[in-house]
């Protein structure tokens, strides 16, 4: 699956601009935002920013509370996101198989795409039977940064190696914790690896005390299109479960997906 290179357009619709940098913001202020911080925020004049706030709230993408006059993001973009997922197939095609995994090994498992040279979570099944102890964060529409995490790691050994090298000029290899890998020579020598084996493993990369075993989700044309992971404490995923259990069910898991999605294994 190759990424789609992020171009801003020479004709871009000023409105337009403005509207997302409203989201952005909104999106980054989980308790809300005054008028005043927010026009801050997107560099617009208060009276711009409240005539562009005043529109999208009557059309639901912002509310305002009452008590606090802080804005926030309207409930309609929710609906707006539901459409979206049941729009791509691919979520009902691997759902059964999601769930059927996740009771099988009691652990979370994610179903994640590349959007905007990051992996996007569109879809998180946990086990009925949910173990104690450290609990994922994830959530869908989540994004993670790619060189750290399982799932962005397999859809990063798909694309070309230009591709790669543009994602690292956009989005870099941020430190997130001790194991994160940051020298883009040392990434590209793992992603190939990773290709090679066909799975990933992200061995607490992205967050202190979780660990993940990631697989590659084909189409009927052999192209990458999402990848799934399981992800847990690594109090329960050990490195020792890990290699002799779950990136064998993980394959499999993908390997099924694949399949149902028309994919036919060619070679040995």
């Amino acid at each position: 699956m190759a990424a789609v290179p992020l171009q801003k357009p020479n004709n871009l619709v000023q409105s337009i601009e403005r509207v997302a940098t409203i989201f952005d913001v909104l999106a980054q202020s989980s308790q809300g935002i005054s008028l005043k911080d927010l026009s801050a925020k997107v560099k617009l004049p208060k009276g711009t920013t409240h005539r562009l706030l005043a529109s999208l709230a009557y059309y639901g993408y912002v509310r305002q509370t009452r008590e606090t006059k802080s804005y926030h993001l309207g409930f309609r973009l929710i609906e707006l996101g539901n459409c979206l997922l049941n729009q791509l197939d691919i979520r009902s095609q691997a759902k059964p198989f999601l769930t059927e995994l996740a009771e099988r090994i009691k652990e979370t498992v994610h179903l994640v795409i590349l959007d905007q040279y990051e992996a996007l979570y569109i879809d998180k099944v946990e086990s009925k039977e949910k173990p104690g102890g450290l609990q994922m964060v994830s959530q869908i529409g989540l994004r993670v940064p790619v060189h750290c995490s399982s799932v962005g790691k397999v859809l990063l050994a798909h694309i070309s190696e230009n591709e790669v090298d543009g994602i690292i000029r956009q989005k870099n290899l941020a430190h997130r914790t001790k194991n994160t890998i940051t020298d883009p020579g040392i990434l590209k020598a793992h992603l190939k690896m990773v290709r090679s084996q066909g799975f990933a493993i992200d061995d607490e990369e992205n967050e202190e005390g979780i660990r993940c075993v990631g697989a590659p989700i084909f189409n009927q044309q052999g192209q990458v299109i999402a990848a799934i992971s399981i992800s847990g404490p690594t109090v329960r995923i050990t490195k020792k479960l890990l290699h002799n259990l779950l990136k064998k069910e993980i394959l499999k898991t993908a390997a099924a997906i694949s399949r149902a999605l028309g994919y036919q294994k060619t070679g040995p």
